[in-house]
């Protein structure tokens, strides 16, 4: 999802005159859109289909966070050895 600088940015005035043609472009490009006040940027917009997939990939981001943590510190087990531990404690 890469900003087109030269379709991406618009300002407020233009979101006010031609809604459907901005919603009508997250739609199609499913790229965000930047709003602009006297030039700078103030907020983004995007599709809510995009919203939701960008809010799925943060979540499972942050569930692997404390995994990744684990590896970095060092606190890995071989699968083997692990499933091998766990049988023996479950007497499967």
């Amino acid at each position: 999802m890469t900003l087109n600088i030269t379709e991406d940015i618009r300002s407020i005035t233009e979101l006010k005159r031609d809604t459907s043609a901005i919603l009508n472009q997250l739609h199609t490009t499913g790229r965000p859109v930047v709003l602009t006040v006297n030039g700078k940027a103030e907020a983004v917009i995007m599709g809510a289909v995009e919203y939701e997939k960008n809010t799925r990939a943060l979540n499972l981001l942050k569930l692997l966070l404390p995994a990744e943590q684990d590896v970095r510190e060092g606190l890995v087990q071989e699968a083997k050895s692990f499933f091998e531990e766990f049988r023996r404690a479950r007497n499967i």
